[in-house]
């Protein structure tokens, strides 16, 4: 946990509640990072600023478990010396986040209490820590084909990563940062609050970094970070659904100090095909035919998505809506195998009828005499 968020409302510069869902937070962001990102604002170092800034902060906030961290540090540091201030009197001791005593003889360590939220080690000793890359959004899109077979994209990402100046120290070429003189780089200091005990919180002078930046580095100004831009092929995996959101860990944001990269999230837009649908590991499609075809039945010809077509036998007296299917003949499977290829009958009713066949219709109603088709509609509609 990075003890410098204290001081930043991420909530605030994302411009939402803290009760926010992550739709709100994400939609927030997208809209924020659209107008700020560096590439909409050349030359506008507040814009970069800003970006930097929503970037970290969506870091933080779509993450759930990096969110509650952020929010029960923020609560602790704003409530912690007001709420455990004065007034315990009895078996407390002073002496720092080390050797409290309940008054029955038993010790605990409230820095080992603290420590997973503030980074610690327990007593109040702060171990320098990398910082994990950024976790990356952002989305392609793909041909229905490309879904069904998968596909290598290539995927030009810009993130904020450690600055290619100053190799992440944040300070000028020549020059590097200066241990704090306040915290001596621990990156935290020891207060009291109300006289009772004391009490360690991040070092006002160095952010809680335990470096001080003398010489700021004028392509960064001292943050350590840039934004930076680099093209990856990412594989998209066979069968992916419009709208799939897919995680690929580590490539994201780069880490710095040995911390690890960051994850990238990609969300998949499917293109509509004009002929075939999905349906799973099955493919759809909706196959015409001419009324005497399915009224005597006929051999039809199909086509498939990625091969020659397939032969699909029409038994006399198909009715419109009946679906065949040719097996094998569908989207590839997880086991190295295809799904079927699903054909739906759509029987034609031409709209416009030449001498001809106007004369063929008229004798086969006919022959069919005066039988009513919907008779036995009628009974069973009766209450």
């Amino acid at each position: 946990m990075n003890s410098d968020w204290t001081s930043k409302d991420f909530y605030k510069i994302l411009g939402v509640s803290k009760s926010a869902s992550q739709a709100d937070i994400k939609k927030a962001y997208r809209k924020l990072a659209r107008d700020n990102h560096p590439d909409s604002n050349p030359g506008n170092k507040a814009a970069e600023d800003r970006f930097k800034d929503i970037s970290e902060a969506y870091s933080v906030l779509s993450n759930e478990k990096r969110r509650k961290e952020y929010d029960e540090q923020r609560t602790l540091f704003s409530q912690f010396g007001s709420r455990m201030g004065g007034g315990y009197g009895g078996g407390f001791q002073p002496g720092g986040f080390g050797g409290f005593s309940s008054g029955e003889g038993a010790e605990f360590d409230i820095g080992d209490l603290l420590g997973g939220i503030f980074g610690g080690r327990g007593r109040g000793r702060r171990q320098p820590q990398g910082r994990r890359g950024d976790d990356v959004e952002t989305e392609a899109s793909i041909t229905f084909q490309q879904a069904v077979e998968g596909a290598t994209l290539p995927l030009r990402m810009t993130s904020d990563e450690a600055c290619t100046t100053c190799h992440g120290t944040g300070a000028k070429p020549g020059t590097v940062p200066k241990v704090c003189d306040k915290c001596q780089g621990s990156g935290m200091i020891t207060g009291t609050s109300g006289g009772v005990f004391a009490m360690t919180e991040p070092c006002d002078k160095c952010r809680g970094r335990g470096m001080v930046v003398e010489n700021p580095c004028p392509t960064c100004h001292g943050s350590g970070r840039a934004p930076s831009s680099r093209t990856l092929q990412v594989r998209v995996p066979a069968g992916v659904k419009d709208g799939q959101r897919i995680r690929l860990k580590g490539k994201g944001g780069r880490g710095d100090g040995g911390a690890p990269d960051g994850d990238l999230y990609l969300i998949v837009h499917v293109a509509k095909h004009p002929v075939f649908g999905r349906k799973g590991e099955h493919l759809t499609v909706t196959v015409p035919v001419a009324y005497d075809e399915a009224a005597l039945g006929a051999e039809i010809q199909v086509p498939t998505l990625d091969g020659p077509s397939v032969k699909i036998r029409i038994p006399a007296g198909t009715p419109s809506g009946r679906t065949f299917r040719a097996r094998g003949k569908g989207a590839p499977t997880k086991s190295g195998g295809h799904g079927d290829l699903l054909v739906t009958i759509d029987v034609q009713v031409p709209k416009q009828l030449d001498d001809e066949a106007r004369a063929a219709v008229e004798a086969l109603r006919a022959a069919r005499g005066s039988a009513d088709p919907r008779a036995t509609l009628f009974e069973e509609a009766k209450p």
